[in-house]
């Protein structure tokens, strides 16, 4: 009986435990000031830390009073991606002025791939609606075009920054009215060049790709040459970001409906016309194209060797262009492929001032780097066969506007360096193919 009552007991005092654990379990006790101070950590602690940082950064460790706009306004402008700060070209309207740009474009299109897979497959966002919706997005790529051209024409005249106007409004809208628009550091020129077109481009290729693999098992030859072909330009725009600042469209180029329509809308939804007709094909045929390997080595090897040619020459070209104007820096984003960079390289010194660049790929072509470009862009084409010449608009569309480019800079050049030119022409006399034309 002794043993039992103890038994019983510690069978009640375990109950009773149990109770009162469970009541102390749900107790609700707040710490860190309740609702209100955890509210105050939570806003308050990425403050001070941004706040410790600014005056690391900028004020040698010595503590300013967190009042201080000045502090703030240099916080607000220094951004979180790492990447180096490049000097543009002069810019005449500016009294010579050159304007810094922050170039994180590689670091940020690693996080954005990191971000939209790990999203991908938490199944928070299939990369494969992208695809799905090719024409939704579309409408929203051109309805954006239009409303940003419209604005930003609008806050620019309203601020009284217009540049170089024509007085006719639609060739006005067309060409732009801002030339250096910028919100904060963030210059809208360069940032809707290089981080919106080809990132979505690249995008619209690996949704495919997912979409093809999961019907069918597998990834064709034909669809994984798209991610590949679209992979390349946009890495090799933000690898080489730093080279885009001292480029004709920064310096010259207004930032009106031929930019931005073109790098919303334009780019992505028509350069990407050789993969919607390969995603097309395989769900009407039950299955991916199928070529003949030699036809799909030889696509592989056309692309590849116009990457090469293309990634060198602008490189050639722009550290060229960077480091006579001091600001040439060194970097390690990849690839930076052999020949990249010249050392030594013959030119031509104009009575301006200004050197033309004749070693390098420029000694066999003055646009070399365009004939690389439409290299890659008929392979874009030929990947698909020929079932369809949908998928050839983008490098005949790209021819015309090579021509027209080529045209207008000749004419650009042939008008400011005169006598120079001439020389130059004759030191270099083929526009595309060496021997030919």
């Amino acid at each position: 009986m002794k043993n039992g009552t103890k038994d019983l007991e510690n069978h009640v005092d375990r109950k009773t435990n149990s109770k009162y654990d469970k009541d102390l379990d749900s107790e609700i006790i707040f710490e860190f000031g309740g609702p209100w101070g955890v509210t105050a950590m939570m806003f308050g602690f990425p403050t001070l830390m941004f706040y410790m940082w600014g005056c690391l950064q900028f004020h040698s460790g010595q503590l300013v009073s967190p009042l201080n706009f000045e502090l703030w306004k240099q916080i607000g402008e220094a951004y979180i991606a790492p990447g180096p700060i490049v000097k543009g070209l002069p810019v005449p309207s500016l009294e010579g002025k050159q304007l810094d740009y922050l170039c994180n474009g590689f670091f940020s299109l690693y996080a954005t791939i990191a971000t939209s897979f790990a999203l991908h497959y938490y199944g928070w966002f299939r990369l494969t609606d992208i695809i799905d919706n090719f024409g939704p997005i579309m409408t929203i790529a051109i309805i954006s075009g239009f409303t940003i051209t419209v604005l930003v024409y609008a806050i620019t005249v309203m601020q009284g920054k217009q540049h170089r106007m024509s007085g006719y409004l639609m060739y006005d809208l067309f060409m732009g009215a801002a030339l250096n628009p910028r919100i904060g550091r963030v210059d809208l020129k360069i940032f809707a060049e290089i981080r919106i077109p080809w990132v979505i481009l690249f995008y619209i290729s690996v949704s495919a790709a997912i979409k093809e693999y999961e019907l069918f098992g597998y990834t064709s030859p034909a669809m994984a040459f798209m991610v590949l072909a679209h992979f390349l330009y946009v890495n090799a725009c933000a690898k080489g970001e730093e080279c885009i600042p001292t480029t004709w469209d920064m310096f010259y180029e207004k930032f009106g409906f031929m930019l931005i329509f073109w790098n919303f809308a334009g780019v992505p939804f028509t350069y990407s016309y050789a993969t919607i007709f390969l995603h097309n094909y395989s769900i009407e045929h039950g299955g991916p194209i199928q070529h003949l390997k030699y036809w799909t080595y030889l696509c592989y090897g056309l692309l590849l060797f116009g990457y090469y040619i293309w990634d060198t020459a602008n490189s050639q070209k722009n550290k060229f262009r960077m480091a006579n104007n001091g600001v040439h820096i060194k970097r390690y984003t990849f690839p930076q492929l052999p020949w990249g960079v010249l050392k030594n390289p013959s030119y031509i010194k104009t009575s301006h001032g200004n050197l033309i660049l004749t070693g390098g790929w420029w000694g066999i072509a003055r646009k070399i780097h365009y004939t690389a470009d439409l290299m890659m862009a008929f392979s874009w084409g030929f990947i698909t066969g020929f079932n369809s010449p949908i998928p050839y608009f983008y490098p005949l569309f790209f021819v015309v506007v090579l021509v027209h480019r080529v045209s207008r800079d000749m004419e650009r050049c042939a008008k400011k360096y005169g006598k120079d030119w001439e020389e130059y022409c004759k030191k270099v006399p083929y526009i595309f193919i060496p021997g030919v034309i």
